[in-house]
């Protein structure tokens, strides 16, 4: 069982020093210790010759992802903290070392919020990156996993709310896609071949206890009677606590759940066909008994009518040391044709770490990140508008943080006006100390941006920053170059069409009770009429309808709603909304 021992001497530097020991028993591979990006050395040619890719997110599931960065496989791959998904700011590091201009980029993002936003930010970003240069917007392209079939219902057509998390299916994604691209396929080619994985593979997962985390410890425990069905990978629960079975009960069942399932009954209408079995070790199970659980496997599988025409057992996405196993399958392709050619992908030689022996390549250099970066910043200026509405924004966040404090401790973990707050000083801070473009609208946005990454973190930190992002290239796509072209409801419209770029990355919309149901309504109002003081009349009865709202997104749904107390959300927008029109009233 996982126990809260580790070989770690200080847990922040862990993921670093990991890291560095993979380079340094691989020579194919090369490190930015600052990005945390692990990415082939032959880089600078590899791009000019075949489509790039790339995929990450929290660290602690390895050989996932840096393990399986190499030729036919990941061109790159970026980490964070353990079980924390990397920031944008790593993730566009990543984006910017790694694309190539002449065949296009591929992202790989698993299904977790986290990973969604902070990717969809990056790539945001590096587009606003070459609109600002006067470059064609970039040939990158996003896939989302989502192969978990462990927190739904099998018999139950509605996912229930609950998202499909992106689990060990996402190797298989990685590499067939990378097979593809190292086989000179097209982006367009290569993101096709992602796409038929994701909506063909399914995994689901079975833990016998909790992983221990370095520096915390084990988070919950299971009892010595106690398996958990649909564990995930950072310890989440399952759909399923039961008392341990027999392997040769137990394993059939997992396969019998995944064929079931939904998801799996809504792809595929026929129980028969060809497909790739996939067995992996969570981190703690034995090599014995791992070849056990891959016979029983092979054996349910073909029970159920279903040939394994390529099985793979072993360590591939992992939760630390969680001791469990994960079975995915992927359906192939019922036409000859292109089920060979999937087949012929998944048997391309790929030379990473976490897939075959390691590979030796000529170091033909790496690109240097900084010539990839934009090649001009523009410079802080001053402005007595743009100065005066932080400020009054600043302090009117400051007034109202213990009542969004409060408003999260009832509905959500205390926290939102603290942050938000956070995030209202270092904007402020930047304002007094003249460090914003603040005669270029576009370019004193993205700044503010990045500068709210830094200073709020968390889900409504990248949130403000998806929507601030959105916002500069709209201003951009108008060709707003100074604060002369605008006027209100220009600002409505970039608004709501910086409302469209935030909904590429959430679900949440007005009625889900969160900041979107004061935002639309502001950003809707200034669009239709231009009157600064009806969209923040808008805002405020958007935000007080939050309090009669079943939430829908966030940690309020999981917490029993409290009548007439509005989303803190949704009540911290507004008092940044209320100091803007204040100050330009």
């Amino acid at each position: 069982m996982s126990a809260g021992k580790h070989f770690v001497s200080d847990p922040k530097d862990l993921v670093r020093n990991s890291l560095s020991g993979l380079v340094a028993a691989n020579p194919h591979l090369a490190l930015d210790e600052k990005e945390k990006v692990t990415y082939v050395k032959d880089l600078a040619t590899l791009r000019t010759k075949q489509v790039t890719l790339f995929c990450g997110g929290g660290s602690g599931h390895e050989p996932a992802h840096a393990g399986f960065v190499g030729h036919g496989m990941l061109t790159a791959a970026v980490s964070g903290h353990v079980f924390a998904s990397p920031t944008s700011s790593q993730v566009l590091s990543c984006l910017r070392r790694v694309y190539s201009e002449e065949h296009g980029t591929l992202v790989v993002i698993k299904n977790y919020t986290g990973d969604v936003l902070n990717f969809g930010r990056a790539v945001e970003r590096f587009k606003s990156e070459s609109v600002n240069q006067g470059k064609p917007l970039p040939k990158v392209s996003m896939v989302v996993v989502d192969d978990d079939v462990g927190v739904v219902n099998p018999n139950d057509d509605d996912e229930g709310g609950v998202g499909r998390r992106g689990l060990a299916g996402t190797v298989l994604v990685n590499k067939l896609a990378g097979a593809r691209a190292a086989s000179g396929g097209s982006l367009s080619q290569v993101k096709e071949v992602a796409e038929y994985v994701i909506s063909n593979t399914f995994t689901i997962g079975c833990a016998l206890n909790a992983a221990s985390v370095p520096g915390l410890g084990l988070p919950r425990v299971l009892g010595d009677d106690e398996i958990e069905i649909g564990m995930g990978i950072h310890n989440e629960p399952g759909f399923e606590t039961k008392k341990p079975q027999p392997a040769d009960i137990l394993i059939p069942s997992l396969v019998d759940h995944i064929i079931n399932s939904a998801p799996f009954k809504k792809a595929h209408t026929s129980r028969a066909g060809r497909v790739i079995l996939m067995v992996n070790n969570l981190g703690a199970t034995s090599n014995l008994e791992l070849g056990l659980v891959t016979k029983l496997a092979v054996e349910a599988t073909r029970n159920c009518g279903l040939e394994s025409v390529r099985v793979y057992s072993g360590t591939y996405m992992t939760g630390l040391a969680m001791p469990g196993v994960s079975i995915s399958l992927l359906v192939l392709p019922e036409d000859e044709t292109k089920r060979s050619e999937i087949l012929a992908l998944a048997d391309q030689s790929a030379q990473c770490p976490g897939w075959v022996n390691q590979v030796w390549v000529e170091d033909t250099g790496s690109t240097d990140e900084s010539t990839m970066s934009p090649a001009l910043l523009v410079q802080p200026a001053s402005n007595e508008t743009w100065e005066k509405v932080i400020s009054m924004a600043y302090r009117n966040v400051v007034d109202d943080e213990p009542q969004v404090t409060l408003l999260d401790q009832l509905m959500g973990d205390g926290d939102c006006g603290q942050v938000l707050l956070s995030g209202a000083t270092a904007i402020n801070d930047a304002a007094q100390s003249t460090l914003l473009p603040l005669n270029d609208p576009a370019a004193a946005l993205a700044r503010i941006s990045s500068i709210v990454e830094d200073a709020m973190g968390g889900t409504s930190g990248i949130i403000y920053c998806l929507f601030l992002d959105g916002l500069a290239q709209q201003l951009r796509s108008l060709n707003v170059a100074d604060n002369a072209s605008l006027n209100t409801q220009l600002w409505g419209r970039a608004m709501l069409g910086a409302l469209d770029t935030l909904y590429q990355y959430t679900t949440a919309r007005p009625g889900h009770r969160t900041l979107i149901d004061a935002l639309e309504p502001f950003a809707s109002t200034l669009a239709n009429n231009g009157s600064l003081e009806q969209a923040l009349d808008a805002a405020n009865k958007g935000a007080a309808a939050t309090a009669h709202m079943q939430p829908k997104r966030g940690r309020a749904v999981y917490v029993q709603q409290k009548e007439n107390m509005a989303d803190a959300g949704a009540a911290g927008l507004v008092s940044v909304l209320r100091g803007i029109v204040s100050a330009l009233q």
